[in-house]
């Protein structure tokens, strides 16, 4: 496909999306611009991110640090400075990685994990925007804290100087109802909120169930395949 040819394509998608997002916010009785869309480019190539970019896609998600770095960095050479959310499941070692790209860590589920990246996020030019990632159904091999962990791990974030506690991010399990797990999400939301007013974000909703996050609140939706289409993994 030619380069005009994709741009075509990701422009109509990318239209498609906003308007799927414009309806479930009318529906909702929310205003369009309560709501951020995340492109996730895992598995694309830099050439669509900067072609997002240049569609005036401002956040773009990415969840394997080797493939994001590199890309990043690719982006950044192109003239394009999108907000990288890292939103995969993340390790402590790759936390100096991580923080040298990404503007917002998603996946942030134990006190440990929150300490590294403080430490790593030492000599930034601003604090590194962490969410805590919250498991709906308990699945540990999904990543997610759940119980008091997510009080831990919100006030070991709020309490480091390097980090901003935006708020919680979360994944509906497939064999869940959207809206149950959603309004699960809504609820712990706001009970973060109560302790940490600044903690606003609710990161859920992808391109299956967009809707159902937006009717519960979500103010950032991650969506890939809906955007950019079924494409074979980056090596």
């Amino acid at each position: 496909m030619t380069d005009a040819g994709r741009r075509s394509e990701v422009a109509a998608a990318l239209r498609e999306v906003h308007g799927r997002i414009e309806a479930a916010c009318a529906a909702a009785g929310r205003g369009a611009d309560e709501v951020t869309l995340v492109a996730v480019t895992k598995t694309y190539p830099a050439s669509d991110v900067v072609l997002l970019a240049g569609l005036g896609v401002t956040d773009v998600g990415e969840n394997r640090d080797q493939e994001a770095g590199p890309k990043a960095a690719e982006v950044q050479a192109a003239g394009a400075s999108p907000r990288w959310h890292f939103i995969g499941q993340l390790q402590r070692n790759k936390a100096r990685s991580v923080v040298r790209y990404a503007d917002v860590v998603e996946s942030v589920d134990s006190v440990r994990l929150a300490e590294a990246l403080a430490r790593a996020a030492e000599g930034r030019s601003a604090p590194l925007e962490i969410l805590v990632q919250v498991s709906v159904d308990g699945d540990a091999s999904r990543g997610g804290v759940t119980g008091d962990d997510l009080w831990r791990v919100s006030d070991s974030v709020a309490a480091a100087d390097t980090l901003q506690l935006g708020g919680v991010m979360a994944v509906a399990p497939v064999d869940w109802d959207p809206d149950r797990a959603f309004e699960l999400v809504r609820g712990l939301s706001q009970r973060l909120v109560a302790a940490h007013p600044g903690a606003t974000t609710i990161s859920a909703g992808m391109s299956g169930d967009l809707e159902a996050a937006v009717r519960h609140g979500a103010t950032h939706v991650r969506i890939g395949t809906s955007l950019l289409g079924m494409r074979n993994t980056l090596r």
